[in-house]
């Protein structure tokens, strides 16, 4: 007895360990192993395909990846799952995937309100809101919130725990727990700062679902990256079995039921042909784990117990063949059949996959053995490999090709078959069927509101460059029936764009504030200002330390020791400064905050613009003309009697997308903001220096909080 459970730990351990390593190695062309999942209409929510036209009443069981679009009504709402991260809509909110795969998730909202909570971000990944005027970046897992009215000029940017970074109008502002920033304008922003405060009946209401989830009793059994298994508790239990472990039985079923028997069938890429279950509950079961037939019932058995398991459209095996069509007398070209893999058995995709995809799509989703799975992958004969369902006529659906192209529901258009029609069926890989128009669309009504015309064209800022535009089903069609039952490649979908194709939705690019040879780094944290003016300093600012070295030296020991120590004699992170700026032909420039110093080393040292590794565009500032965003810095420079420099417009080349351009003020008046300040958190007296006053610090956070080198004199303030 010790002996199995020891090996059957070590199993486990192996798989999860494989799993790890092997996911940065998969090849470039496998689909995503994730995508999202709408698990919670309240009210009307409106779903429009990738590179459709149509708009639809959205199905809460319908994989969602790049390109959709969604859609709430007034009064309405609406809950997203991706792996264990949450996102939720407010009413007329509407938002588009530009990305989602596994390490990006890149939101387009183009208005209303977006709450998300992160429960875990792994090194490397990404989770990016996009609103019309700026980007904004999760740093750590926390929540937070986004709005975005109606004009989509103002972005209101609320971070109740956690950390994040926006980057918009020439400027990046880090945000911290607490933190509620409004930003209004597009080509520059405007920046007002305050407390998240109390919640309102949107936050309390998304409090109520994490509280909901997080008391979920299928999270002993299963991942929480599991899309869905929040739902199973409702509509079933779980029991520990023999040689499975604890599974779980769906109750009050339908006598006759089988799984991937009350559903249809759609055509999403880049997986190709997945199933839709008409259930409440039918997501995880029907893309995670096995299914089993245990004391006269059906029960799902998930798989290991492993971080982010791999999505599958379907985990079936497909029947069908020439003899298979004719003994059933099936027409529109004979009949399509598949029943559900068993516990331990290997799944094999009919899309374009590489051998390490089939392991981890495998090892994460059942407990099986790794050789066992490259055996059967490479084995292109599938007859001799036996499966516990292939005989079993309860647990094998079929259907007429017409039913299953046009995603037309299976369960009353099924054929019951025997074991003799069976027995004719081979063992395929995938169905040559090639899709149509509705099955991309799906079955869902044909939905009566969708977001307005403004709403659909507007353009959002982005830091990252989003997926790839879609193309629209008339467009790839005929690729599609060249080769049916394949989703196209990367390569043939790039042909079918072309190189002169905008991105749709449009974008522009966020461009961080870059410096030149007269004009300090723009980026300051706002906290920092604000500080200032309530300490009321009357000294000169510092420049950063390059200047105040001799050339070709760079700073001292002591220098960079006062600035990790935030001293307030020292140098001060870079703001706004009325003497030009001077630097010297062979320093870097130092004393920036960390997004800064980020933003100048794939520059040179020369702090002449380079062309980026990154999707920004090379920016070509005014080399007179300060920056905008800062207005509490050039208010104290004029109390000083520093005077700034007219300014002259760049020559800049238009390039091929629209970019958002640096902020800019086109004379030396400031300009307030242009909005009011939270009643909790009235703005500071600009005209009157208030007495000093001790500097808060954020509570420890441990390791989150070591990653960023700014010292406390760069951390903002609440």
């Amino acid at each position: 007895m010790r002996k199995s459970i020891f090996s059957f730990l070590v199993l486990i351990f192996s798989a999860g360990l494989l799993s790890f390593f092997s996911k940065p190695a998969m090849a470039d062309d496998d689909p995503p192993g994730r995508v999202a999942r709408l698990n919670y209409i309240q009210g009307s929510v409106s779903f429009q395909p990738a590179g459709e036209s149509d708009w639809v009443q959205a199905n809460p069981n319908r994989p969602l990846t790049s390109g959709d679009n969604l859609w709430t009504d007034r009064n309405s709402r609406g809950e997203l799952h991706i792996d264990s991260t949450v996102v939720r809509l407010s009413s007329e909110t509407g938002i588009t995937f530009l990305n989602l795969d596994d390490r990006t998730v890149q939101i387009q909202l183009a208005q209303g309100s977006l709450g998300v909570h992160v429960r875990r971000l792994e090194g490397g990944d990404a989770f990016e809101i996009d609103t019309p005027n700026l980007a904004f970046t999760v740093q750590r897992p926390g929540e937070y919130r986004v709005d975005v009215d109606p004009n989509g000029n103002t972005t209101v940017v609320t971070v109740r725990e956690g950390e994040g970074n926006v980057t918009g109008g020439g400027s990046e502002y880090d945000l911290d727990s607490g933190d509620r920033d409004v930003f209004s304008g597009t080509d520059s922003l405007t920046y007002d700062g305050g407390n998240a405060g109390r919640m309102d009946d949107f936050d309390q209401w998304g409090r109520s679902r994490d509280d909901r989830e997080e008391r979920a009793q299928s999270a002993r059994y299963v991942s929480r990256d599991v899309i869905g298994y929040e739902d199973l508790d409702d509509y079933g239990d779980w029991r520990s079995v023999p040689d499975y472990g604890y599974v779980w039985f769906p109750a009050h079923m339908a006598p006759g039921w089988a799984p991937y028997h009350f559903g249809h069938w759609v055509w999403i890429e880049p997986w190709g042909w997945t199933w839709v279950e008409d259930e409440p509950w039918g997501f995880a079961p029907f893309h995670y784990g096995r299914w089993a037939v245990y004391g006269g019932g059906w029960c799902w058995v998930p798989g290991p117990v492993v971080v982010r398991p791999i999505y599958s459209p379907a985990l079936v095996v497909f029947v069908g063949g020439p003899r298979f069509g004719i003994s059933l007398s099936i027409g529109g070209g004979g009949g399509v059949g598949w029943f559900p893999l068993g516990p331990r058995e290997v799944y094999v995709p009919p899309y374009r996959t590489s051998v390490r995809y089939v392991q981890n799509v495998n090892i994460t989703n059942t407990t099986v053995n790794v050789v066992n799975v490259t055996n059967i992958y490479n084995n292109r004969d599938n007859s001799r490999v036996t499966y516990m369902h292939r005989e079993n006529a309860g647990a094998v659906t079929v259907v007429s090709r017409d039913t299953f192209v046009n995603a037309r529901a299976v369960g009353g258009a099924a054929v019951r078959v025997d074991e003799r029609h069976l027995r004719d069926a081979e063992i395929q890989r995938g169905v040559a069927v090639a899709p149509v128009r509705q099955s991309v669309v799906g079955s869902g009504v044909i939905a009566t509101v969708r977001p307005p015309q403004a709403v659909i064209n507007r353009q959002v800022v982005v830091k990252q460059a989003p997926a790839p535009p879609p193309v629209s089903f008339q467009r790839r069609q005929q690729v599609l029936a060249a080769q049916p039952g394949s989703a196209p490649t990367q390569q043939q979908l790039d042909r079918i764009r072309g190189q002169q194709m905008q991105p749709q939705p449009p974008v522009k690019f966020a461009q961080p504030g870059q410096p030149n040879a007269n004009q300090p780094p723009v980026g300051r944290f706002p906290n920092q200002q604000q500080n200032d003016q309530r300490r009321g300093q009357q000294g000169q600012q510092q420049q950063p330390p390059v200047i105040s070295n001799p050339p070709n030296q760079p700073p001292s020991n002591q220098q960079q020791n006062d600035q990790r120590r935030g001293q307030q004699g020292q140098q001060q992170p870079p703001a706004i400064s009325s003497q030009p700026k001077q630097p010297t032909s062979n320093q870097p420039p130092s004393g920036r905050i960390p997004a800064q110093q980020q933003t100048d080393q794939p520059r040179g040292q020369q702090g002449q613009p380079q062309p980026p590794a990154t999707p920004y565009p090379p920016s070509q500032p005014n080399a007179n003309q300060p920056q905008s965003g800062r207005g509490s810095a050039q208010q104290m420079d004029r109390s000083r009697g520093q005077q700034v420099q007219p300014q002259a417009q760049p020559q800049t080349q238009q390039p091929p997308v629209k970019y958002a351009p640096p902020a800019r003020v086109n004379d030396n008046t400031y300009h307030p903001h242009q909005f009011e300040k939270p009643q909790q958190n009235p703005a500071p007296e600009k005209q009157q220096a208030p007495q000093p006053k001790p500097q808060e610090r954020a509570p420890d956070r441990g390791q989150d909080s070591n990653k960023r080198d700014g010292g406390d004199q760069d951390r903002k303030q609440r």
